[in-house]
């Protein structure tokens, strides 16, 4: 964790224009200088697992029809703002698919895929739903539903803090590589978590977010990173819910 992580704080995470700013230097990011890369964090669209409370890990779903509708609103948005100059993305099917809608309206030529923004692997629990976890893997379900970040979790699963060290790392390097410039980085719940546990270490834990929200995240350095907005998806207005 750094010395130097500024902070522009929501008044209202999930609201896309609701941000107070309480650094100087940040008043004048409103677009990306050389000295930061601006990441838009898209969480992958819906998929049936999701509406199912389905542990997904590492398994690969497709999105399902609101997933593919959430997926063109947020290519959509993004389409009308700054240019994008690269689009790294989970190397997961339900990522892949949000990301490449992304490139293909947005105009970039290919979508670069990271198994280090995977989202975690929760071991023996991949498939089951939480009732069936409870039941069959009762220890396994408990060391995953922990609090405690260093919990192993057993038989092949990660613990929180591996997620953690490989994604911020990751997202590291993407910021150092694009400095003054727009990047678009699509991945899952978890890797959510992390990196607001990266950005806001003194926070509690990270508000949730849901398929298809944007939040947006100024890296300067390594350990010095900047969160303008969280979980926006004011964009998901138009399409179908059936969460």
């Amino acid at each position: 964790m750094g010395d130097a992580v500024h902070i522009a704080k929501s008044v209202e995470l999930g609201s896309r224009d609701a941000v107070e700013l309480n650094d100087d230097r940040d008043a004048q990011s409103v677009h990306p200088s050389v000295d930061h890369a601006e990441i838009s964090l898209v969480r992958h669209g819906q998929t049936d697992w999701n509406i199912d409370r389905r542990i997904q890990g590492q398994l690969d779903v497709k999105l399902n029809e609101v997933g593919r509708q959430q997926t063109h609103a947020v290519a959509d948005r993004l389409s009308k703002e700054r240019e994008i100059s690269a689009i790294y993305s989970s190397d997961l099917k339900r990522a892949i698919e949000t990301a490449e809608v992304i490139a293909a309206t947005c105009g970039v030529r290919e979508v670069i895929k990271d198994p280090d923004l995977r989202e975690q692997n929760p071991g023996k629990l991949q498939g089951l739903s939480s009732k069936e976890a409870a039941s069959l893997y009762p220890q396994i379900y408990e060391a995953y539903r922990s609090r405690s970040c260093d919990q192993e979790i057993p038989d092949g699963g990660e613990s929180k803090d591996q997620v953690y060290q490989r994604c911020t790392s990751c997202l590291q390097n993407i910021g150092l590589k694009h400095k003054g410039e727009r990047v678009v980085v699509v991945t899952h719940g978890t890797v959510h978590t992390s990196i607001y546990r990266q950005a806001r270490p003194n926070e509690g834990p990270a508000p949730k977010v849901q398929n298809g929200s944007i939040s947006i995240l100024h890296l300067f350095s390594r350990d010095d990173w900047v969160v303008k907005s969280w979980g926006d998806h004011s964009h998901l207005n138009q399409t179908e819910e059936k969460l």
